[in-house]
């Protein structure tokens, strides 16, 4: 079915990328079963405070925020798929480690090795992609990244729903392990049938890639783009990790309807991602990110009139607000990673996506340290303030849009292209 529907919007992809993004859908899965239940896992069954555990999440951000350029270097140097199996491999142990954590200063150290692992995930898994498609068909690998990426989220998150309880604190062991599983997983997958950009044809080689972060950094268009992203992170995403112990803690929302949550959010960007990435092409890329700023901003506000509903109410509120807010998303995926692509130099691919990468850390390590003591002090105030910084961030798109090259203002338009 999901090879139907690429095949009547994007042009064929290559193998090794659908290849790729199977092992991301087995990886997805797994971080979907323990994405919604952080929080609940180190408050309601270790007795973290809120406020600390914000930290402790924020820490395994600002962590990848030191290692992802450093990553970055090492990508241009040794390739994606190098660094993309020590990243799955760190990733393995540091969550293969959450089971054992008891005390705050524990929560600390393991999240400081997961963000080392995901400081070094995301730019090497998309560079890879960069490197193994032409730009005609960067679009649809990006786009089936994020349908496969929110495919798994979904399903793992509605899994952790059946799984876990917290009357039963050895059911988070549960997910932990079966979250270092999938990484294991998806690095047997890449080792084994994922080739390197450069055995595949990929536009660069690593004797070619030349030049230090400060000629990225020189890119004005680029960083415009990135600190926008931040700021949507940080108001928008970040707010994931919030949603459900305001759920459970506020309105009674069980685990298993948290994860039904998670799973309707999933449904709707497997529906409406490659729809709206296919009715991207041709168009102004910001515009469509001005949209998303309003549509997240409105899924937040919706969140506090859930807090004060019982629990089968709030879950249709919750249910409401992550469909609206799954529309945002599809927009956010049919523009950022592929405008990236199109702005980065090819001899610094892996620092683009580095900096990229960085974008996003730089928004999940202060929106949840900030939202973690709001939430402990004013539940619903972290909610309002999400949605004014959303509703900022689309307003500053048409600003960003200004610093753009011509021809990245516009998505292309899909061409026939070779697989």
């Amino acid at each position: 079915m999901v090879r139907g529907i690429l095949r009547t919007y994007f042009p064929p992809l290559p193998r090794s990328v659908t290849t790729l993004q199977v092992g991301g859908l087995v990886n997805a899965f797994g971080n979907g079963i323990t994405l919604p239940f952080l929080f609940i896992y180190l408050h309601n069954v270790r007795g973290i405070s809120l406020g600390i555990v914000g930290l402790i999440v924020g820490l395994h951000a600002v962590v990848s925020i030191v290692a992802g350029p450093l990553f970055g270097i090492l990508i241009d140097r040794l390739g994606g798929r190098r660094l993309l199996a020590a990243a799955l491999a760190i990733l393995a142990a540091g969550y293969a480690l959450y089971p054992l954590v008891d005390t705050p200063w524990q929560g600390f150290l393991v999240a400081a090795i997961t963000g080392v692992g995901v400081g070094g995930f995301w730019p090497s898994q998309s560079t890879l992609i960069a490197g193994l498609t032409a730009p005609a068909q960067r679009p649809a690998a990006f786009a089936m990244q994020r349908v496969v990426m929110n495919l798994g989220i979904g399903l793992g998150a509605l899994a952790g729903g059946l799984i876990a309880t917290t009357e039963s604190p050895g059911s988070f062991t549960v997910l932990f392990l079966l979250n270092s599983l999938t990484f294991v997983a998806y690095g047997a997958v890449m080792l084994a049938l994922v080739p390197s950009p450069e055995l595949a044809g990929g536009p660069t080689t690593s004797a070619e890639r030349a030049g230090a972060y400060r000629n990225v950094l020189r890119h004005r268009a680029f960083v415009a783009v990135i600190g926008l992203n931040a700021l949507f992170i940080f108001a928008g995403f970040s707010g994931f990790e919030l949603l459900p112990v305001y759920a459970k803690n506020e309105a009674a929302v069980s685990e298993t309807q948290i994860g039904l949550v998670f799973l309707v959010n999933t449904i709707v960007i497997v529906l409406l991602q490659l729809p709206i990435a296919r009715l991207a092409q041709g168009r102004r890329r910001m515009p469509a990110l001005g949209l998303l700023g309003l549509l997240w901003a409105g899924a937040w506000l919706i969140v506090p009139i859930a807090g004060s509903e019982t629990a089968s109410t709030a879950t249709l509120l919750f249910i409401a607000s992550m469909t609206i807010f799954a529309v945002g998303e599809c927009l956010h995926g049919a523009v950022h990673a592929p405008l990236v692509s199109d702005l980065a130099d090819p001899r610094l691919l892996g620092r683009y996506m580095a900096l990229s990468a960085l974008s996003w850390q730089v928004g999940f390590a202060l929106g949840p340290a900030v939202g973690g003591f709001v939430l402990d002090y004013s539940p619903n105030a972290v909610w309002f303030g999400a949605a004014a910084f959303c509703a900022l961030g689309g307003m500053l798109a048409f600003a960003v849009e200004a610093t753009l090259p011509e021809r990245a203002r516009r998505t292309p338009a899909a061409v026939a292209a070779s697989a």
